[in-house]
């Protein structure tokens, strides 16, 4: 099973200049819960998160986790 992770809202309501995913929530990036969720499952054979705000922070903070793919979303126009 693919999993694939939408990664690339600002987070405006949350008035940083990090990036919404990076937002520590009980010591650790938001992001970083949703990936071990994620492989907790057992069943994923790749993990895709689609970053666009901040996506070199994103990146950079995640870049030693070896299941993940990359997808760059150049134009955020929100899941609503």
């Amino acid at each position: 099973m693919n999993i694939v992770i939408l990664a690339a809202g600002q987070g405006k309501r949350m008035r940083s200049n990090l990036p919404k995913v990076l937002q520590r929530v009980a010591g650790r990036p938001m992001l970083e819960h949703v990936l071990n969720r994620a492989r907790e499952t057992g069943d994923s054979n790749r993990i895709v998160i689609v970053v666009g705000h901040g996506a070199q922070a994103v990146r950079e903070r995640f870049e030693a986790e070896k299941d993940i793919c990359w997808a760059v979303q150049k134009e955020q126009l929100g899941t609503g």
